[in-house]
C-alpha cells in the first residue's frame, strides 16, 4: 500500500478534470527532489471522450520533473470506480491510480493489483482491451506464452507513416507463417486450435487478429464491440491474410 499523501494534488486534478470535460483528463503525479508532490497535467490523445491516452511528450516532461509516483484521470458523469481497462492498466504500471469524478469531485485512490478481465464481454478500449490485448491475455492464460505489448495509437493501420504492427512484430514474438492468403476449404481443414489469424478489415494494413478455438470458432475483439467467441464465417475467411502458429505449438496437434 502507498504511504504517499495525495491531498495536495487532488484539487489540481479536479480543476483539470473540470476544464477537460466532457473528455477525460489525464496526468501524472511526480515526487520532486525536495520530496513534495506535483501534478503534471497531460494531453489526452484518445479517440473517445471516455478514454485516455497520455501524450508521450508530456509523459517525458513529467519524468524530467521528478519521480512518477501515480497516474491520474477523470470519469465524467460516472463514479470514480476503476473500469476493467483501468484495473488492467493499473496492474501494468504498478503504480497507484487516482480517479476523480466530474462534476461532483468524488475520488478514489487505487492500488495496483494483478488483474485479468474476463476474456468474453470486455468493453473495447484501444491499446488495452483490443484485438491484440485479448490475444496476449489468451496466450498467457491458456498456453503460458508471454507476448510483448506494443504502444499503439488508434488508426495506425491507415496512417501514411504508421507501423505495420502485426507484420513487423509477429516473428520476434515467436510466430511463423503457416499460410498466406484468404481461407479456402483446404486452409480451413488445416487450421489448428490456438492458430492466430491476421485479418485486414477495411484498412490499408492488417488491422485485426483472432484466435482459432477449433470447431470453426474464433475468439476476438472488434472495434467498439464486446469481445466474444464467434463463428469463423465467410466475412472473416475472406478478410484473413495469414495464418500464424507459435513455434512452441508447431510440433503439437499433428502435422
Amino acid at each position: 500500500m502507498t504511504t504517499l499523501d495525495f491531498t495536495s494534488v487532488l484539487p489540481l486534478i479536479q480543476v483539470h478534470a473540470d476544464a477537460e470535460a466532457p473528455r477525460e483528463c489525464c496526468g501524472l503525479v511526480v515526487r520532486r527532489a525536495n520530496d513534495t508532490l506535483a501534478y503534471m497535467p497531460c494531453r489526452n490523445l484518445a479517440r473517445d471522450a471516455d478514454e485516455f491516452v497520455i501524450d508521450p511528450e508530456d509523459a517525458a516532461y513529467a519524468e524530467d520533473a521528478g519521480e512518477i509516483v501515480a497516474y491520474a484521470h477523470s470519469h465524467v458523469f460516472v463514479p470514480p470506480t476503476p473500469t476493467d481497462a483501468d484495473r488492467a492498466s493499473m496492474a501494468r504500471t504498478g503504480l497507484p491510480w487516482i480517479i476523480v469524478n466530474h462534476p461532483l469531485g468524488s475520488f478514489t485512490i487505487n492500488e495496483p493489483v494483478p488483474y485479468l478481465a474476463p476474456l468474453i464481454g470486455r468493453t473495447f478500449v484501444h491499446g488495452v482491451h483490443d484485438c491484440y490485448g485479448i490475444v496476449r491475455d489468451w496466450y498467457a492464460l491458456e498456453l503460458d506464452i508471454l507476448l510483448n505489448d506494443y504502444p499503439r495509437y488508434f488508426g495506425w493501420w491507415d496512417s501514411d507513416d504508421g507501423p505495420d504492427l502485426y507484420r513487423e512484430n509477429f516473428e520476434r514474438e515467436g510466430f511463423v507463417v503457416v499460410r498466406e492468403g484468404t481461407l479456402d476449404a483446404a486452409a480451413l481443414d488445416s487450421l489448428r486450435e490456438n492458430d492466430l489469424l491476421l485479418m485486414r478489415i477495411r484498412a490499408r494494413r492488417d488491422n485485426h487478429m483472432a484466435i482459432y478455438m477449433g470447431g470453426n470458432v474464433i475468439l476476438h475483439h472488434l472495434v467498439d464491440q464486446l469481445s466474444r467467441r464467434e463463428a469463423l464465417q465467410e466475412f472473416y475467411q475472406r478478410r484473413t491474410t495469414a495464418v500464424l502458429r507459435h513455434r512452441a505449438l508447431l510440433n503439437k496437434g499433428g502435422a
